[in-house]
């Protein structure tokens, strides 16, 4: 049975595929082996700028057709390597057998022996992973967050003089503006964005067990820590070093981490607007064509946000259990971290699929203007705080006390019950002037 998306056991290639395709440059099983053979090329080349006495004749206009070999990589070769796997039933070791078959082709068989020279699968698995995600991120998820981003700075200035009844522990508070509130997000997003930038993409590059045993033993002379640096830095990564036969994973649990907050920001953000339309602060353009309910034809429900919601808690989930998982490996080296890491497109999969929700809903609100004068008029009751304070700044006996007498009754606040209660107070008629001048829609501070 040939995989299509009605077929396919995740919804990631199956119902979500066309959202999702973008990541499989760097997260398919084809992407993972293409990697595999960028790192194993490449290290070659970087042996021959040594170079090695026996690659001391390479003739480096050979170069680029070596890139050619995973820059014009094809299904066809990923599938000639899985077909090599099953004899050899390791999957690096098939790909160093794909790149000697290919030297034997390009007619420079006697240098073939250097290919994976020294190394261990690790060292090309803790490059390739670490190179994948870093592009990944680069290419796929930091267009979409700041697509996302700036939408709601978008938001933030058309809504920035839009007065709002703020609600803390779901009663009405001191009020605010609906732009501040969007902008409080904005400014979440891109404090944990800043963190997320200066955590570095670690590979791991060092032999067996980390020490260059093998490439030290065959030439004692080599710098091969300095030339490991060079080498990862080249391809843009960090050295870790030292380490066991792995990675230590610090650095991709710090990533992971930091890619979880921003996910929490966001479910925040997307619990608040489906408050905000619960309450009628939105209506939602109607798609047509489009149904709420198989039941009740008025509905039209904030499903973006539901589904961005979701897909942010499964995201967050696996990015939890890789950051908690991976750091830890028993002695120099389990496989644990192997089965783990082959699922870490997933969470960024879920990710991407939230950010494309959360946009589309966000894209999908029209504001109700009366809905918020509203909520304002029928809560004078909030401006007591402001009274208050003035009050204070007076030296008022008691003000507080005084205000909470007149709140906390069972009567209806308004502006006539406000205005009534300021003329009983002791106070200058500037002072009361002062006072009566504030309301709830003008009462939104800074």
């Amino acid at each position: 049975m040939s995989l299509n998306p009605l077929n396919a056991i995740s919804p990631i290639d199956g119902r979500y595929r066309n959202k999702t395709a973008s990541l499989a440059p760097f997260f398919s099983e084809e992407a993972l082996i293409k990697y595999r053979v960028r790192v194993e090329i490449e290290y070659f080349i970087a042996l021959c700028k040594i170079p090695l006495p026996q690659l001391a004749d390479f003739d480096d206009s050979e170069f680029k057709h070596l890139r050619a070999i995973y820059q014009d990589f094809t299904i066809a070769d990923a599938l000639a390597i899985k077909e090599i796997e099953k004899t050899t039933n390791h999957d690096v070791k098939a790909v160093e057998y794909f790149v000697k078959a290919a030297f034997e082709k390009m007619g420079i068989s006697e240098f073939k022996e250097f290919i994976h020279f020294g190394l261990t699968s690790q060292d090309i698995n803790n490059t390739a992973i670490p190179l994948s995600i870093k592009e990944a991120v680069n290419k796929v998820y930091v267009p979409q967050y700041f697509a996302l981003l700036n939408k709601l700075k978008q938001l933030v200035s058309e809504w920035a003089d839009i007065p709002m009844l703020a609600r803390t522990h779901g009663q009405p508070a001191s009020p605010t503006r609906l732009g501040k509130e969007v902008d409080v997000f904005v400014h979440r997003l891109e404090e944990q964005f800043t963190l997320l930038n200066d955590i570095p993409s670690a590979a791991k590059f060092g032999g067996a067990t980390g020490n260059y045993n093998a490439h030290k033993v065959a030439y004692p002379k080599v710098d091969w820590r300095e030339f490991g640096r060079k080498f990862v830095h080249g391809l843009g990564l960090y050295h870790s070093f030292p380490t066991t036969q792995i990675e230590h994973y610090d650095h991709m649990a710090a990533l992971f981490d930091a890619l979880k907050r921003i996910n929490t920001v966001l479910i925040d953000l997307n619990r608040d607007f489906w408050t905000y339309v619960s309450m009628d602060y939105f209506k939602q353009q109607i798609k047509e064509g489009e149904v709420g309910s198989s039941a009740m034809p008025h509905k039209v429900n904030p499903i973006d946000f539901e589904n961005s919601e979701g897909n942010l808690g499964m995201a967050n989930a696996l990015f939890e259990h890789l950051s908690a998982k991976l750091p830890i490996s028993r002695l120099q080296r389990d496989l644990t971290d192997s089965t783990v890491l082959r699922n870490v497109g997933v969470p960024f999969a879920h990710t991407i699929l939230a950010f494309q929700s959360t946009l589309k809903g966000l894209d999908k609100l029209l504001l109700n203007k009366e809905k918020f004068e509203q909520d304002l008029e029928n809560n004078w009751v909030v401006v007591a705080e402001a009274i208050q304070t003035i009050l204070r700044r007076e030296g008022y006996s008691n003000p507080y006390e005084a205000l909470k007498g007149l709140t906390r009754t069972n009567e209806k606040i308004n502006q006539q019950t406000i205005a009534g209660f300021i003329d009983t107070l002791s106070v200058s008629e500037e002072i009361k002037t002062e006072l009566k001048a504030i309301s709830p829609s003008n009462y939104t501070g800074i």
